[in-house]
């Protein structure tokens, strides 16, 4: 689903992120998108396809259930028509974004999330120590009439000790410069899905 990167809703999350460093829109997406997208989560789920998600990256990850109690599954283009119009949105934001703010975002990864009740994900960067291609942080929400008594806040750990909470309703976009934004998952109550996913730059070459 391409969005004309002049679109009201993409100039809000470049302006956002140039003076605050993050943003969230409630409507991001269209509801029966939304809707597909949790079906197609809750598919792979069932079918087994979501695996417990690891802390850490390359020969160091490992799972480790307290820090992070998710289960994931990273999307691929061509795998289905919901997740393929997701890409093809996103990639418009990874464009006004470069437009706007000449970030050189390249590519854009993503992976359903799905936390079991009582699961959570300690405060923590989206970006690791010896690799700083992940720029922009971006997730959405796919959980239909959530409720604040269910948990699984998205906690937000702002400048000037400001901390702002989430609440992961079908949707909801939040998008935050991945150094700069600590953040944490708080214990859901009911099942919580989400797609969550990362703008990345070019690497540098190590060699």
């Amino acid at each position: 689903m391409h969005i004309p990167l002049e679109h009201p809703l993409l100039s809000a999350i470049v302006d956002d992120l140039a003076t605050r460093g993050w943003s969230q829109q409630t409507l991001f997406l269209p509801e029966a998108l939304s809707r597909e997208l949790a079906g197609e989560c809750r598919r792979r789920y069932s079918e087994g396809e979501l695996n417990p998600a690891g802390v850490g990256r390359g020969a160091s990850q490992e799972v480790r259930e307290a820090i992070r109690g998710d289960q994931i599954q990273w999307l691929d283009p061509g795998e289905s028509a919901p997740c393929d119009r997701y890409l093809d949105t996103m990639d418009s934001l990874r464009q006004a974004i470069n437009q706007g703010l000449y970030l050189g975002l390249e590519d854009f990864e993503c992976h359903f999330a799905l936390y079991p009740p009582g699961a959570f994900y300690k405060r923590h960067l989206d970006r690791f120590r010896d690799d700083d291609r992940r720029m922009v942080s971006a997730v959405l929400y796919l959980n239909e009439g959530w409720q604040p008594e269910d948990g699984g806040q998205l906690r937000m750990f702002l400048h000037d000790g400001v901390v702002h909470d989430v609440q992961p309703q079908a949707g909801t976009l939040v998008v935050f410069l991945s150094g700069d934004v600590p953040h944490e998952v708080l214990p859901a109550r009911r099942e919580r899905l989400s797609l969550t996913g990362w703008f990345r730059r070019r690497g540098n070459d190590p060699f």
